[in-house]
């Protein structure tokens, strides 16, 4: 754990420094795509040619470069092929450089699979004089009771929900507040440590530092639910192309995080099983015809499929969209039934508002919000992300929410708990550093 706390710090540090000299670039590794911006931190207002104010703190930066690739090498979120992921990497970061005109050494990434799961520890301390310092907040978060969450497990995120001083709960910051004891709740993410160690080596191997890591459901959270869903409690589906992800907020934290390994990638599969054609001429029947719902007009509604093969009875084949919705339908039900079951399991129903949003790249099949209705609950809508000063108006659609997101989450962080020091008594012991912090704390 100690390590581990140690090199956020490390990158929390790298990232503060990426940031003051002006430039760091933004990778989202997924399986359908890999998009990279280059973020410009100048905090002016005077950039502004649209006359807008600045929408969600956004004064602090503008995107000046922005590129996707195709992804290679990518299965469920996780790296698969490391020399392919790899050149895919390079191909976007160098397309965003040359756009961005500047070169970028620090990068931010963040990716959707490593099997997350969520944790809720709880920790409590008497406080010694009455008042709430930086020092009381940071020895509450170490006295969480952190759960054995086995070997080949990493702590992604470790944020704190929720303070309360003696019986006053629901406090956001409890820095400068009176009371004799101090409580907290946390938020822990834990992932495969393999999963995150091959994307490490990738972005090594491309000569970048890696100045900051975050989970996909949690940053598409931040750029696709407003800002009363946050509060109120609302759930994010990022529907990837490998993975589903599911992130739950309240109270402006997130509270649960989870994954599903099915994504739009696999209705592209059936369909290409289903029509007997290539997974390219799959994804595009998908895209433009694509739907889960069928309507008397789609028995007349022909398909044209066509092919290369030289046969020409078989390249001027035919589909109704009935046929192609009926190879679809049934996988898109599987994938929300899945997120159904996370939601169950996490207790989603118990919070005041159920609000339900939809973003990435396959929520964007006709008729889908109206299915999850149906499965997940009333309350569902398709979220986009919020509007990012200088972003490209190609990368303003759905599948760029977590591409987005990890812009405000780079520009804004939430407090972790690696950002308060940690106590002297928590370090292992033997430890130089321990005799060191308590003679600083003590002389």
């Amino acid at each position: 754990m100690t390590d581990l706390y140690q090199s956020q710090r490390a990158m929390r540090n790298m990232r503060r420094a990426a940031m003051q000299r002006g430039v760091v670039a933004i990778l989202d590794v997924g399986t359908s795509k890999i998009a990279c911006l280059v973020l410009q931190f100048d905090g002016s207002e005077e950039m502004r040619e649209d006359g807008l104010g600045s929408l969600a703190g956004q004064s602090q930066f503008r995107v000046i470069g922005a590129a996707t690739t195709r992804s290679r090498g990518v299965r469920f979120g996780e790296v698969d092929a490391m020399a392919e992921t790899e050149r895919a990497i390079r191909t976007a970061v160098q397309a965003a450089q040359k756009m961005a005109q500047t070169r970028v050494d620090h990068v931010i990434a963040c990716f959707s699979g490593a099997s997350p799961r969520s944790y809720g520890l709880a920790g409590d301390i008497e406080l010694a004089d009455g008042q709430v310092s930086e020092q009381d907040v940071a020895r509450v978060l170490a006295a969480c009771d952190v759960p054995d969450f086995g070997a080949g497990r990493e702590v992604l995120h470790a944020h704190p929900v929720n303070f309360a001083i003696d019986h006053r709960s629901g406090l956001g910051d409890p820095r400068g507040h009176v009371g004799n004891r101090l409580s907290a709740d946390m938020h822990l993410l834990t992932i495969d440590t393999v999963a995150v160690e091959n994307l490490l080596y990738c972005i090594k191997r491309c000569d970048l530092e890696i100045a900051g890591l975050a989970s996909s459901a949690y940053v598409s959270g931040l750029s696709s639910l407003v800002e009363d869903e946050q509060e109120l409690g609302a759930a994010c589906i990022d529907m990837g192309g490998g993975s589903t992800g599911l992130s739950i907020f309240i109270k402006k934290h997130m509270i649960f995080a989870d994954s599903v390994r099915l994504g739009g990638d696999h209705v592209t599969s059936d369909i290409s099983k289903g029509l007997q054609v290539p997974l390219t001429t799959a994804e595009r029947i998908k895209t433009i015809h694509g739907g889960v719902h069928a309507t008397g007009m789609d028995d007349r509604e022909m398909i044209e499929i066509g092919a290369d093969c030289g046969d020409w009875e078989k390249d001027r084949r035919q589909v109704s969209r009935t046929e192609l919705i009926g190879i679809m339908r049934p996988r898109v039900e599987e994938i929300l039934e899945e997120v159904r079951a996370l939601l169950d399991a996490a207790g989603f129903d118990q919070l005041p508002s159920q609000q339900i949003v939809l973003t990435g790249g396959a929520s964007q099949i006709p008729g889908l919000d109206m299915l999850a209705a149906r499965i997940l609950g009333q309350n569902v809508r398709l979220g986009r992300p919020l509007r990012v000063q200088g972003l490209p108006q190609a990368a303003t659609g759905a599948a760029f929410a977590s591409t987005v997101g990890l812009s405000l989450f780079a520009a804004h962080p939430q407090d972790e708990w690696w950002d308060f020091e940690i106590p002297a008594e928590r370090y292992p012991a033997r430890s130089l550093r321990r005799a060191v912090k308590w003679f600083k704390d003590n002389w």
